[in-house]
């Protein structure tokens, strides 16, 4: 099921601002502390076991990725699905889904070298899937909601 907190669309499996670990909220609260409407999803990029972090800070509807023990990894950038993921993805999306609708797109940055991954908000044969993707465009995990 689609839900909507903070300007985010989100199909993963969402936990609750209280599930979320207290390392990675001390954490974000540093950098955040007037942070609203948190919410979280486990995630892994680059081999890392992360948290995607889901808030709005002032206007601003924004995303960090942190790490299990509480530190930050990256920030992840909402784009537009349609104009900026690579051919490869909508290839390996039309193998993988009969007829699908990209809803939401996250481009995560490596911030150890070089490499990019998205998460994805896929609606598909009336259901939602959360989806990720490595740089080259192979889907590495396809969780439906």
């Amino acid at each position: 099921m689609l839900t909507v907190a903070s300007g985010w669309v989100h199909a993963g499996s969402i936990i609750a601002k209280e599930a979320i670990p207290e390392k990675i909220m001390t954490q974000m609260h540093k950098q955040h502390p007037n942070a609203l409407d948190i919410t979280a999803e486990p995630k892994t990029h680059f081999g890392q076991s992360l948290y995607a972090i889901y808030f709005k800070d002032g206007d601003a509807s924004l995303i960090e990725f942190y790490r299990t023990d509480g530190h930050f990894y990256v920030s992840g950038e909402k784009i537009d699905a349609l104009n900026l993921i690579p051919p490869a993805i909508n290839d390996n999306l039309k193998a993988a889904f009969n007829n699908f609708e990209i809803k939401q797109a996250i481009l995560v940055v490596n911030p150890n070298g070089v490499g990019e991954e998205y998460d994805l908000v896929v609606s598909a044969s009336g259901k939602n899937w959360s989806v990720s993707v490595d740089g080259k465009g192979a889907i590495t995990d396809k969780t439906e909601q």
